[in-house]
């Protein structure tokens, strides 16, 4: 669909196209802010709030330690394993000064995870929580790591509230379990070796390097990362910086540089939170409140609580814990102008009683870790659809194809396919998988279908691949498969998607077991040791057999056809009871 068919129906001060930022490299839009905006707030984390001249000074500190200290060199790939402390920023932009590559890691991985990570990406050098250090310890010498930085949680925060915190962390709450690293260094000594040494020297970066490994799964569930340029994560930031330029009725913009207080409970770590918190609003030299565990809601409205906050990015899930806890209505919403909801479908009544409780409408945009990550985004305030996924950022085409490659009447549901220059490059060293995916003009192929509404929405309606989206993560049967069919137990096995209240979708595992003493319990354990507690199934159902084609592939298809008829029976029967 060509650009120009949005001309008209964009909002007021959206354009259809967006200059490229003129940048080299996301260094230079850094750095630039770090002197345009150096005595604003940037980053509040436990309590402590950093300016963006201390974010200056400590990444400068860290490019330094990196430079002067390690045999890193250009283009070297170093993970950061952190939550959403003040450390991350630091650290994330202390490694693209010092020309490095990021690789963004869960710290939920199990130790199968993170060794497939860390050897895929060929990182050198790893920055880790200690809360995880044992998982780190299990797989270290298995990997191409070879520097190794431990952070306690308030490292940033200055004493004596840092030694309160920590030392809660270790030994009141046991939160750290042992782990032996000796040539692991504390990130406050590693400060202080950057700040000892020379200066660092800003590497010169292009707009065609690499700036981001982010990791993302595929119908095989072997993780894959996409490699996005410093030019691809710029193009974004323009014409995210765009949508939200929208003009008001009166004829200001609905975000004033220097002016917002973001909410920031999305992890750093995902490409969402990434482009949004850690680009766009330093960008525009914006202040954001990081939440390291938004999982307790209690603690998350304690943390925001005295924070006149005008911007909010979140999901379903999110959104409706905040909702179910009695403090959350207290807070003072009346300067919330902007909602962002990514990662995965947001409800409808979610999006309803959100905006019933804060005055403020759920903006939802659509996206994938291969563009940077943002396709599409619903205008802001009373504009926004909810149901949709809005409508292509500037500066980005899509068409709708059907199984055969031909593009579909408009109305009628189609993969969706996207191109722009926020498209990645391909997969990192799987040119295989990128062929899959990405075609030499540079179209996409995202493997949703969705279709075009005469007003120019979008709205997603179906996945072709069977990924599970758990509280917004991506959940991979075949992966599960392949951990659950190793347990000796289990004959065969099939993983699908299905509704649930509290994370969007939960995996449901088909089990053909050896003989019956195979418990649920035993199942749930063995996949707990061996991936992430967002993958683990949430229903185990023991079979004899299972639905195969002829060749013997499992038709999750049938087994999703079984699902719905089974709810459909229940509610019946509810319904005549």
């Amino acid at each position: 669909m060509d650009s120009a068919f949005w001309d008209d129906k964009r909002p007021a001060g959206v354009p259809t196209e967006t200059a490229p930022l003129q940048y080299n490299s996301l260094i230079e839009l850094i750095e630039e802010s770090f002197q345009d905006f150096s005595e604003r707030p940037a980053f509040t984390g436990i309590g402590h709030t950093l300016t963006y001249q201390d974010i200056d000074r400590l990444s400068a500190q860290f490019a330094a330690w990196l430079q002067n200290d390690t045999s890193l060199k250009q283009g070297d790939r170093i993970a950061i394993q952190l939550p959403n402390l003040l450390q991350y920023p630091v650290v994330a932009f202390g490694a693209l000064r010092a020309g490095l590559v990021i690789v963004n890691t869960n710290p939920l991985y199990t130790a199968r995870e993170l060794r497939h990570q860390l050897n895929d990406s060929g990182a050198r050098a790893l920055v880790f929580l200690e809360n995880f250090g044992s998982t780190v310890e299990e797989v270290v010498s298995d990997t191409p790591i070879e520097y190794l930085v431990r952070t306690s949680l308030a490292d940033l925060v200055p004493a004596p509230k840092r030694w309160l915190v920590n030392g809660l962390v270790r030994h009141v709450k046991k939160l750290v379990p042992h782990f032996d690293l000796p040539k692991a260094l504390k990130f406050r000594d590693v400060l202080a070796l950057g700040k000892s040494s020379p200066h660092f020297t800003p590497q010169p970066r292009t707009r065609d390097d690499i700036a981001v490994l982010q990791y993302t799964g595929g119908t095989t569930g072997i993780a894959k990362g996409a490699m996005l340029t410093h030019g691809n994560l710029l193009a974004n930031v323009a014409q995210i910086d765009a949508c939200l330029g929208q003009v008001r009725d009166d004829g200001s913009r609905w975000m004033e540089p220097g002016q917002e207080i973001a909410i920031a409970p999305l992890p750093l770590y995902h490409i969402y939170a990434f482009i949004v918190n850690l680009m766009c609003l330093p960008y525009m030299g914006q202040h954001s409140v990081l939440v390291a565990n938004p999982r307790d809601a209690g603690l998350f409205i304690k943390a925001i609580k005295n924070h006149k906050f005008t911007f909010f990015a979140g999901l379903n899930t999110l959104f409706v814990a905040l909702m179910e806890h009695p403090e959350f209505k207290k807070l003072d919403f009346s300067a919330l102008k902007i909602t962002l909801s990514g990662g995965t479908a947001l409800q409808e009544e979610t999006a309803r009683r959100w905006e019933g409780i804060t005055g403020c409408r759920i903006s939802e945009g659509y996206g994938l870790t291969e563009c940077s990550p943002v396709v599409s985004i619903n205008p802001l305030g009373s504009a926004a659809r909810p149901g949709t996924a809005g409508m292509p950022l500037p500066s980005t085409q899509i068409k709708f194809i059907d199984a055969e490659g031909e593009v579909v009447p408009q109305g009628e549901p189609g993969e969706l396919c996207a191109r722009g220059p926020q498209v990645m490059n391909g997969y990192w060293r799987r040119a295989d998988e990128t062929a899959k995916v990405l075609n030499d003009e540079g179209w996409l192929k995202t493997g949703d279908v969705a279709l075009l509404e005469d007003d120019g929405f979008i709205k997603i309606v179906d996945r072709i691949k069977d990924m599970i989206l758990v509280s917004g993560f991506n959940v991979y049967p075949n992966e599960i498969e392949n951990v659950v069919a190793g347990h000796p137990s289990v004959i065969n096995c099939a993983c699908i998607g299905v509704p649930d209240e509290k994370t969007g979708e939960a995996p449901r595992l088909y089990v053909i077991p050896i003989n019956t003493s195979l418990r649920e319990d035993d199942v749930i354990n063995w996949c707990r040791e061996r991936m992430a507690a967002y993958k683990v199934p949430k229903q185990v159902v023991f079979r004899k057999e299972l639905p195969v084609t002829p060749v013997g592939k499992v038709l999750r298809k049938e087994l999703k056809a079984e699902f719905r008829r089974e709810q459909k029976d229940s509610q019946s029967t509810k319904v005549s009871s």
